[in-house]
């Protein structure tokens, strides 16, 4: 028998297995990702026609007005077409935003002696990175919404399809503003979060605690939505294209502003529709989420 094994202090191997159970443990507790589902599926079916609405001016420079009138053109049996790939990516996306931050907070805290703000602005940039997986289904999502694919791609699956004889890349296209998106918008997030509901007015009822989660939500979401509205001009207009060549972030981003006479209100058409948006679609995240974790 091994007499260093039998002379090792039993409360360091019992240390190390109580160690090693917290951080089993800590891996995701399943309800984080099943209230960020839920939370999401709410949020599209709410708000799916005015995102519509905003992706027309994102890609073609639209007024509103010019925007919703050419959905109307389109027809009602229209206006829900390419929902399903939202409904699969953003309820994912969503799902792993706040799972993974969780799972990633938890093991950070656990395997690191480094500051809390820094595990956390770390956990939400490892989440955001992760989510980038399903870019796919934003790419889908964004040619079934250009009018001029309306005839070539029949639906969602009939997308994949299509895109399969491109190779793996071109269900990646427009990788690269999702990347610098989601880290950055997932860290400022999670890191307001705290703060901005502790200066609302203190909630004494229920349906006050939930305003206050909405308007927290909404808040952050429209103040974010407005820093990297840019981002979002990019990617529609790479996402949009079908095929040929493949042009970088920098790129993309000089044609649209010269298209644009390089005003910066030019670019930034549809930011206000977009800052409305954001306010109901990540109160309803936030508030919808914070509801569900209760429950749970």
């Amino acid at each position: 028998m091994d007499t260093e094994a039998q002379n090792r202090p039993k409360d360091l191997v019992l240390g190390s297995t109580q160690e090693l159970a917290e951080q089993i443990s800590c891996i995701g507790p399943a309800k984080y990702y099943v209230c960020g589902y839920f939370a999401a599926f709410t949020n599209i079916a709410i708000t799916f026609p005015i995102q519509k609405v905003l992706f027309r001016q994102q890609l073609h420079g639209l007024t509103t007005v010019d925007a919703i009138r050419q959905l109307k053109q389109d027809g009602f049996r229209n206006l829900y077409r390419g929902i399903l790939p939202p409904l699969l990516q953003k309820t994912t996306t969503v799902a792993l935003m706040f799972g993974l931050y969780e799972d990633f907070s938890c093991l950070l805290k656990r395997t690191t002696n480094a500051p809390e703000l820094f595990n956390r602005s770390v956990s939400a940039v490892l989440a955001g990175t992760a989510e980038a997986v399903l870019t796919p289904f934003e790419r889908v999502q964004a040619l079934l919404q250009v009018r001029r694919h309306h005839n070539r791609f029949k639906n969602t699956f009939h997308a994949f399809k299509v895109l399969r004889a491109y190779g793996i890349k071109e269900y990646y296209r427009g990788l690269v503003p999702i990347l610098l998106r989601n880290g950055p918008s997932n860290a400022l997030f999670f890191a307001l979060r705290g703060p901005v509901k502790q200066c609302l007015p203190e909630a004494n009822t229920y349906s006050v605690n939930v305003l206050n989660d909405f308007i927290c939500g909404g808040f952050l979401g429209s103040m974010l939505g407005i820093m990297f509205y840019p981002i979002n001009v990019v990617k529609a207009r790479m996402q949009s294209q079908f095929g040929g060549e493949f042009q970088t972030f920098t790129n993309v981003l000089r044609q649209i502003w010269s298209e644009r006479d390089g005003k910066l209100s030019h670019l930034m058409r549809g930011v206000h529709l977009n800052y409305h948006r954001s306010i109901l679609s990540w109160g309803i995240i936030n508030a919808t989420y914070e509801i569900l974790l209760k429950l749970l």
